[in-house]
């Protein structure tokens, strides 16, 4: 006996592979032999497609001695039970309700499993698509960070290109007087810049290149203390007004009576608000008449509106003033920070034909002396109230000169 079964536990301990074919022919397992342990490479995931699954299921200890094990657990005592309690029915009777519970025992056994296995395939499944899902965030945080990386190195060499072309240029001292620059002969840094911001659309690009020309030429005629442009430069008006920083002194004539109801008007007033209320710059405006036959109640409102803005107003009738201030301009100018004059010039019909800065000292310091003058001589807005009412009553009798 020991002679014949001495080899056997040597066979047991070699490789999986040659379990099968040691002391036993045709490669079968003896009963009650544990299974030989799993190949390395077999996947722990459920596979993907029929042919693998019943390939990973033929790898698995087979089912049916459990099953009919779990049978004689529960026929056995099925039959003892059925014998006990109706011996008259016969043994083939007893037996019958024996299998009937036996195979009833092997069928849950089955559905059992079975629902273990489509479980253990569903989480499988869960954790397969949570690692692809994993993969795939990790994989947009990643080109997330790249991307910002490189929005932030463009800005970098934006910020350097303006830098190197736009503020060093300006820090260089220039000549008392240079010659003056034309729109067709504008500097490179123009068409550089104009071309690094251009769109794709061809229109677009010649209309960032045109503006792009304007500006540029525009700067370069302030390297004089002077600029003009045609027209009434709204533009203009706006930015050195929310530019200002100590004060802002304007006056404004019969000519542009109309322009307080336009749609520039709002948004000029509507920039002083700001300037005053958010700067504490002080705003005066002094209204020139032509005539006391522009004293009425729309002239009042006007006043009354601009002074709910916390505007300084006065109203001075020029054939009233003192020959002395008579003999200044009239033109309507705006002294910013008392360092720019803007100026608008009219042509015999009344219309505004351009628009001039000036930072020439000499000539701020003319405008702010033409301003406080006028601005003494001035009716304040309840004076104004007074004679508006005594010009509808007829009762305005002298003449202020």
């Amino acid at each position: 006996m020991s002679t014949a079964q001495a080899p056997q536990p040597e066979d047991t301990s070699g490789p999986p592979g040659t379990v099968g074919t040691s002391g036993h022919p045709g490669g079968r397992r003896p009963v009650g032999r544990p299974a030989p342990p799993r190949a390395p490479h077999t996947p722990d995931r459920p596979p993907d497609t029929p042919a693998t699954e019943a390939a990973h299921r033929g790898t698995d200890p087979s089912p049916w001695p459990r099953r009919l094990l779990a049978g004689l657990v529960v026929g056995l005592p099925a039959w003892g039970v059925a014998a006990l309690l109706s011996p008259e029915d016969g043994p083939l009777r007893h037996l019958g309700a024996a299998g009937i519970c036996a195979v009833a025992a092997m069928a849950f056994q089955h559905l059992h499993l079975a629902r273990d296995r489509t479980a253990e395939a569903r989480v499988r499944r869960a954790e397969s698509l949570l690692a692809e899902t994993a993969a795939t965030v990790r994989d947009g945080l990643r080109r997330y960070d790249d991307l910002q990386s490189g929005l932030t190195r463009h800005t970098e060499d934006m910020k350097q290109i303006v830098e190197a072309r736009l503020i060093a240029p300006a820090r260089v001292d220039l000549p008392p007087a240079p010659v003056r620059v034309r729109i067709d002969s504008v500097p490179d840094l123009a068409t550089n810049f104009a071309e690094v911001l251009a769109p794709d659309l061809p229109i677009l690009s010649t209309f960032v290149r045109l503006e792009m020309q304007r500006v540029i030429g525009q700067m370069t005629d302030l390297t004089t203390l002077t600029a003009e442009c045609p027209g009434e430069n709204h533009d203009w008006m706006l930015s050195l007004t929310r530019a200002a920083e100590d004060s802002i002194c304007a006056t404004s004539t019969s000519v542009d009576r109309e322009f307080w109801n336009s749609e520039p008007a709002s948004r000029y007033l509507h920039a002083q608000k700001e300037a005053i209320d958010e700067h504490g710059v002080p705003v005066r405006r002094l209204f020139l008449l032509e005539s006391a036959r522009e004293l009425d109640d729309r002239l009042l409102r006007l006043c009354e509106e601009q002074e709910v803005l916390h505007i300084e107003v006065r109203v001075a009738v020029l054939p009233e003033l003192p020959p002395h201030l008579l003999r200044g301009t009239t033109n309507d100018f705006i002294v910013y920070d008392e360092a720019v004059s803007f100026e608008i010039d009219q042509d015999l019909r009344d219309v505004n034909i351009r628009t001039r800065l000036i930072a020439r000292q000499d000539h701020v310091q003319d405008r702010m002396k033409r301003f406080r003058e006028l601005w003494e001589a001035g009716m304040s807005l309840r004076e104004l109230e007074v004679r508006v009412d005594d010009e509808e009553d007829g009762t305005w009798m002298v003449d202020r000169a």
